[in-house]
């Protein structure tokens, strides 16, 4: 049997409560609509980490930060760790990059053959967060309330640049896949960066969300004093008390929100078209997914680094040769993306089992068997100490030694209005969820091993910008010699091997 092609469509930032089973209906994401409309719809789909680089390196690996050690933008994502390529490449598939994931650190590949585009975002340690000043801004990096005052339309930023180069050369890569010279099957994963902010979109995506029901947040502002403790930490970090936020900014970054989600959407389908033009769609699992989500206004939150389910649910859909379209509400994790994808491609899972705390999903998403609790973690800016997450059925619990904890009921309480870590009523569920995360974590080693890191990278970093700086940033090979049309190369065997379809 032909073992199937992988196509991998990640996007960042994503919020996956718009997601609720494909893209919800004032969505104008006709491409994404129709791919829904072929897949298995996780509808609870939690991420890692609700941060860039953490989220990827467990998409990627299977393993929470507590393991990657990729706690934050800035920790390294050591080679020794098997990712999803890794496991691939060596059951003989090409694998292949183009787009975003956020690798720190000299290895820039972690399993894939080839990288397409460098990354948008830096591969060195000068993002390190600094648990030894709690509640110090590092305003040159730091996400601030800029990006929602400055809301609107652009015809060209440093974001879509990036996009529009990311899907130009996946499409590339597509047409030279279908060309038959490598006769492997092949994995190819395409990240954007949108719709992350800023939010600023395009006129032909803006002016879609003109009259969109959605531009105002489900959940209101909560004054800062009635706010959470980490809540109030990411508040501050933000520098939240330097801007004055009104209603109409925040249905303006709204707007651009989801104008870029029809923008990334578009390119999905320039995608999705090329598979299918080259032949290659019907023997190709297409998987898609978010690395996190994002706030927007609700609350008064905004970006992401917090476990509330704006933050961190994601949309995933996976479409498979041979499985049946259906919606699936049982929690599930981005941890699961490596296993499930091993075992489609054929890859014995027990052989994954010491690599990866996913599961499976593949009898999950026939309608039957079960996945545990899923965990999430959080150890980056805006926090003093790890945060720990457990959701388990319909409830999700929060811990941090730093901070009370929180545990919301998401049948009754989607929007997560209701903490019930006090409510005598609920103190047996409590007790419950508590138990579960001491058996899997013990936060004071977790922030011990985090503080540890932080400081060594402080010191490495301090002394790789003093003299001679080598840069660890992806820098794609152009063999410019290898390409076209060249002298070393006979003219009527390139052209021919070149065309697909031959001989139509």
């Amino acid at each position: 049997m032909t073992r199937p092609n992988i196509l991998i469509l990640m996007v960042d930032q994503l919020n996956g409560t718009f997601f609720p089973d494909g893209p919800a209906d004032f969505l104008h994401a006709p491409h994404l609509k129709s791919l829904a409309d072929r897949s298995v719809r996780f509808t609870n789909a939690y991420t890692a980490s609700p941060l860039c680089a953490p989220a990827r390196a467990s998409f990627m690996s299977g393993q929470l930060p507590s393991r990657t050690r990729v706690y934050d933008n800035a920790a390294e994502f050591a080679s020794d760790i098997p990712t999803y390529a890794h496991h691939l490449r060596a059951a003989g598939y090409q694998t292949a990059l183009s787009g975003k994931m956020h690798f720190v650190g000299p290895d820039q590949l972690h399993g894939f053959e080839e990288r397409l585009t460098t990354d948008i975002y830096p591969a060195d340690f000068g993002w390190t967060p600094d648990y030894t000043k709690p509640g110090e801004r590092i305003d040159w990096w730091y996400h601030n309330l800029g990006s929602v005052t400055g809301a609107g339309i652009a015809e060209i930023t440093n974001q879509m640049e990036y996009d529009d180069e990311v899907a130009y050369h996946a499409t590339r890569k597509l047409f030279d896949l279908s060309r038959g010279h490598d006769e492997r099957p092949w994995c190819l994963t395409v990240s954007f960066t949108h719709p992350h902010d800023p939010y600023v979109a395009r006129r032909k995506f803006w002016d879609l969300y003109e009259d969109c029901s959605a531009l105002d947040p489900a959940v209101a502002p909560i004054a800062f004093d009635e706010q959470d403790p980490h809540s109030q930490r990411l508040m501050k970090a933000c520098d939240h008390d330097a801007f004055d936020i009104s209603r109409e900014q925040i249905r303006r970054a709204r707007r651009g929100y989801f104008a870029n989600i029809s923008y990334v959407d578009e390119k999905i389908g320039e995608i999705l078209a090329v598979l299918e033009r080259t032949r290659m769609a019907e023997n190709t699992i297409i998987l898609f997914a978010s690395d996190h989500g994002d706030m927007l206004g609700d609350r008064g939150l905004w970006f992401k680094m917090n476990f509330f389910e704006g933050s961190a649910r994601v949309p995933l859909m996976i479409s498979v040769p041979g499985w049946k379209p259906r919606r699936i509400d049982r929690p599930v994790s981005t941890l699961d993306v490596t296993p499930t994808l091993a075992g489609l491609a054929g890859i014995d899972i027990a052989s994954l089992k010491p690599w990866t705390e996913g599961w499976d999903l593949a009898a999950l998403a026939e309608g039957i068997g079960s996945r545990g609790p899923v965990p999430m973690e959080y150890a980056a800016e805006g926090s003093e100490a790890p945060l720990v997450c457990i959701r388990d059925g319909r409830y999700k619990l929060s811990l941090c030694e730093k901070d009370p904890p929180m545990l919301f009921d998401l049948d009754a309480d989607p929007e997560e209005r209701d903490n019930l870590a006090t409510d005598p009523s609920h103190a047996d569920t409590l007790a419950r969820l508590t138990e579960q995360a001491s058996r899997r974590w013990n936060l004071a080693d977790f922030d011990a091993a985090v503080r540890e890191s932080q400081a060594r990278r402080w010191v490495v970093y301090a002394a790789l910008r003093n003299g001679a700086y080598y840069p660890w940033d992806y820098q794609p090979l152009q063999k410019a010699s290898e390409r076209y049309m060249r002298n070393h190369m006979d003219l009527n065997v390139l052209e021919e091997s070149q065309r697909f379809p031959r001989q139509e």
